[in-house]
């Protein structure tokens, strides 16, 4: 009989003890509101090829589209609400650097049938409420992706992956923007 509450007392401990993670932001508390300041796009379009088509593949105003999805991702979240720049505790500025179409499958008659698309970014993050604004953070070749079929029963159109590997960069800089890992 004394083995078995030994027992249930270290499972009880080992359990509150856990492995670190918790739920809480690890966002300074004085932070409530981000301004994300529109990306800037240095993609130098002249690069984007990948050797299996003629012509680069690239989304107009896809920066534009990238602000848009992050700052939806921090509305969805709501652990920083999104604010102008003259209200904002923080401030997140974000260049997008990259865009790549990598082949992942082939068929037998050598026609890619499996995309992966990556969206390459480098971020700053800005306490804004310290004079002068305290950087918090800096990540560089920061990476959302995706992949999509171009061909057989999963097919889809290469503008629905794109959108997908958008909104993936934007919650992933969402996660990193609000928890302390």
């Amino acid at each position: 009989m004394t083995g078995r509450p030994v027992r249930f007392l270290t499972s009880v401990v080992l359990v509150l003890a856990g492995c670190g993670y918790t739920a809480k932001p690890g966002l300074p508390s004085h932070l409530k509101t981000v301004y994300v300041k529109p990306f800037v796009n240095k993609i130098d379009v002249t690069q984007l090829t990948t050797g299996n088509e003629r012509f680069p593949i690239y989304r107009h105003r896809m920066e534009v589209d990238l602000t848009n999805a992050v700052v939806d991702r921090f509305q969805f979240t709501g652990l920083l609400r999104p604010a102008s720049p003259d209200r904002a505790n923080a401030r997140l500025e974000g260049e997008l650097t990259e865009f790549r179409r990598d082949a992942l499958r082939y068929n037998a008659s050598q026609q890619v049938e499996e995309w992966r698309l990556s969206i390459v970014v480098n971020l700053q993050f800005y306490d804004q409420t310290t004079e002068p604004d305290t950087l918090l953070w800096e990540e560089e070749s920061f990476t959302g992706d995706t992949t999509y079929f171009a061909l057989g029963a999963s097919a889809e159109s290469e503008a629905a992956a794109l959108d997908r590997a958008l909104t993936d960069v934007a919650r992933r800089i969402g996660e990193h923007t609000v928890e302390d890992w």
